[in-house]
């Protein structure tokens, strides 16, 4: 204050009277007098909940995020297993289908051109003229098949099909081993015989397997890599063949194609 000195009794009051105030602070520390005209504070805005972030991707990722991309998957019908945030085989094989219909390089890895592609996704395009209902449609250059119900794709999954290799074994009943191509035909077929559980053929173990042309059938497998690897069966995840019987009827129409 300006005006008369204030005597060192009377200072050493008033400097007594401060620090006893002070003291009240959690801090425990005297705050600075306010300027004279300091503006009024406006309130903070509180913060906004974060929502998942579209980071990079990659299986074993775990997290919001991957529950967001199973969610989507489901959503458009393609089946990612358990919705456990866990970015797993089931998944991944989920993720090739998509990336299959809808004309990307199959990849497992994740990133911004995937999301934006899961953001506005494309319908899987028919591979014959004839064009059912209720229809099995398999697309093997780009390896996945589309069940259709009621004219909707009802389920769309990864599959592996004939691997294109030469192979020779002994057919059932059959003494000498025949040799052939592993190939998967194209053509216009029905689903016939089925099979509950495991069955054991000459070239190998098939899970709860439907038959459409011959020996040639749907089944579930234990392998099921990105790429064609099979005698000539249609190998689909483990996970799917096990309702994919409850699907699919016997004489239900099956279109096998290598379309561009």
């Amino acid at each position: 204050m300006r005006g008369r000195p204030i005597g060192a009794g009377k200072a050493g009051a008033l400097l007594a009277a401060a620090l006893l105030l002070t003291a009240c602070d959690a801090g425990q520390k005297a705050a600075p007098a306010p300027p004279e005209s300091a503006p009024s504070a406006e309130p903070a805005s509180p913060t906004p909940t974060p929502t998942p972030t579209h980071r990079r991707l990659k299986p074993g990722a775990k997290g919001d995020d991957v529950k967001e991309l199973q969610r989507r998957l489901k959503a458009l019908n393609y089946d990612p297993g358990k919705v456990d945030g866990k970015y797993g085989p089931s998944t991944e094989m989920a993720v090739w289908a998509f990336q299959a219909v809808n004309r990307m390089k199959k990849k497992s890895t994740l990133g911004k051109s995937f999301w934006e592609a899961l953001a506005d996704p494309k319908e899987p395009r028919p591979v014959a003229k004839k064009r059912e209902k209720h229809r099995v449609d398999v697309d093997l250059k780009r390896q996945y098949l589309v069940l259709y119900k009621g004219g909707r794709p009802r389920l769309i999954t990864h599959i592996s099909s004939g691997s294109g290799e030469y192979y020779c074994a002994k057919d059932r009943g059959a003494t000498v081993p025949r040799c052939r191509y592993a190939t998967t035909g194209t053509g216009d077929f029905r689903t016939g015989r089925r099979f509950s559980g495991w069955e054991t053929s000459p070239l190998g173990r098939l899970y709860n397997p439907i038959y459409f042309n011959g020996g040639i059938a749907f089944h579930g497998a234990l392998s099921v890599p990105k790429h064609p690897a099979s005698h000539g069966c249609v190998r689909m995840p483990m996970h799917i063949a096990e309702y994919f019987p409850d699907l699919l009827g016997t004489g239900v129409p099956v279109h096998v194609r290598r379309p561009r």
